[in-house]
C-alpha cells in the first residue's frame, strides 16, 4: 500500500476506515440508548469523520474519473490517416 506503484487506492482505504468508525460509533450509540445510558460523542469528532469520509470518497472518485479520461485520450491514434 505504501509503494509508488500499486493497485490499492489509498484514498478509498482511508475513506472506508473513516466510514467504519462512523458506523461503529452509531452502533454503540444505539446500543447504549437501548440500555438507557447516554453515550457522549463530541459533535466535532463525528463531523470530522464525516468530512473525512466524504472527502476521501470524493477525491478517489474524481481521481478515477481523471485517470479514465486520460486513458481515453492515449488510446486514440496520433496519426489521423491510420484506420481506427
Amino acid at each position: 500500500m505504501f509503494k509508488d506503484q500499486n493497485d490499492i487506492n489509498e484514498k478509498s482505504v482511508v475513506g472506508f476506515i473513516s466510514f467504519m468508525m462512523m458506523v461503529i460509533a452509531m452502533g454503540v450509540d444505539i446500543v447504549t440508548g437501548i440500555t438507557g445510558k447516554e453515550l457522549l460523542i463530541n459533535q466535532f469528532i463525528f463531523d470530522g469523520f464525516m468530512y473525512l469520509t466524504i472527502a476521501s470518497f470524493g477525491i478517489a472518485s474524481v481521481d478515477k474519473w481523471i485517470v479514465s479520461k486520460r486513458g481515453d485520450k492515449s488510446e486514440t491514434p496520433s496519426d489521423p490517416t491510420l484506420p481506427m
